[in-house]
């Protein structure tokens, strides 16, 4: 994908338009995650029930993918469902399982004509196994596109993930003294993708939700205070646009008089 193959699906003269072109495409960030946040705030707001929120915030994750992959994006990680999840009602959670077959079948034509291949992470042996039949399918049936990888966080919990790469690592007969941070990364559900460059969220949280505790050790985090059923293409244009404005430190002196600043 590139700048020109994103351009042919804005109509021109938009502000859409406008944005894409101050994209620079050889600074793009290599790796987006996004906490999708604001669902049930958006459906209270127009007094409907929370689950329109998320029935709503679908055609944002159509629209998100898309433009991604246009852009040339190299991974997207789009944060759907938390253990901490469970805990909400459960006529919620288990609309929102229907919602994402309901994703999953009518959005795999996209993700293959788009030639994004798209990966679970998460604990995904807890979920229900027809859950578990959608992911895999939609998982076998794009593994061997070569763009962007999408990957959807499903019952997953940072501090969860770190855990289960530590059992992972002990599981393999690693040393305790071979065992350095190249290594662990390796146990990771990410395992082999570069960390995020950029970390959204919506909604005007400012916390990171036990997501990618790891892998976001130096992201960039640009927090907007749409919601996520509005966030659009010109809301992805726009985070990667301040992104591209930063200077990324990683800890380094920059200058004698900020040692360690960031």
């Amino acid at each position: 994908m590139s700048l020109e193959q994103l351009l042919t699906s804005i109509p021109p003269g938009t502000a859409d338009e406008s944005l894409a072109r101050q994209v620079n495409v050889d600074r793009l960030p290599a790796h987006v995650a996004v906490i999708m946040d604001g669902n049930g705030r958006w459906a209270e707001q127009r007094q409907l029930p929370r689950v329109e929120g998320h029935r709503a915030g679908i055609d944002a994750v159509r629209d998100t993918v898309e433009t991604a992959a246009r852009l040339g994006i190299r991974v997207l990680t789009l944060y759907a469902f938390s253990i901490e999840n469970w805990k909400r009602p459960a006529s919620e959670v288990s609309t929102l399982m229907v919602l994402l077959k309901r994703y999953l079948r009518s959005e795999l034509k996209t993700l293959l004509s788009n030639n994004i291949r798209f990966r679970v992470i998460g604990r995904t042996e807890d979920l229900a196994p027809d859950i578990q039949d959608e992911l895999r399918l939609a998982m076998d049936r794009t593994a061997s596109n070569t763009g962007m990888l999408f990957n959807i966080a499903l019952n997953y919990g940072g501090r969860a993930e770190i855990v289960d790469a530590a059992r992972r690592a002990i599981a393999s007969g690693v040393r305790p003294e071979d065992l350095d941070e190249e290594r662990f990364a390796g146990f990771l559900y990410t395992a082999g993708q570069p960390d995020p460059d950029l970390l959204i969220r919506t909604s005007g949280e400012m916390r990171v939700s036990n997501y990618l505790l790891w892998q976001i050790a130096y992201a960039e985090i640009y927090v907007t205070e749409t919601l996520w059923p509005d966030f659009r293409r010109r809301h992805l244009l726009e985070a990667v646009l301040a992104y591209q404005k930063r200077e990324r430190r990683y800890g380094g002196i920059t200058a004698p008089a900020v040692i360690g600043s960031r």
